[in-house]
């Protein structure tokens, strides 16, 4: 089985590490947004994976099911204001969440 070098693999972790941020600054849905910042998990636990693989440890794969956790946490969170968001406002507009305070 060929070996994809680590290089390659760091360099597809950044790129979409960079595609999720620019979809979190550019969006405005709030589905968009949680799918980036889920994209840009996703690109940071390659990067462990990737960097565990090179030196043969199993540390990147541990990280992972972290980064795996913590992103299921954000999404139930990201969820739930979601739904309160729209029940409130009748709209999954980011910019509708700026009256909240009041």
């Amino acid at each position: 089985m060929a070996e994809i070098p680590m290089e390659h693999g760091l360099i597809l972790a950044g790129m979409l590490f960079v595609l999720g941020m620019i979809g979190v600054i550019v969006r405005r849905n709030i589905f968009f947004i949680l799918l980036s910042i889920e994209i840009m998990l996703n690109a940071a636990g390659l990067a462990f994976v990737v960097a565990g693989a090179r030196w043969g440890q199993a540390d990147g794969q541990v990280m992972f099911i972290f980064i795996l956790a913590m992103a299921a946490a954000e999404v139930s969170i990201g969820l739930a204001l979601i739904l309160q968001l729209y029940s409130r406002f009748k709209t999954v507009d980011v910019d509708a969440a700026s009256e909240l305070r009041g």
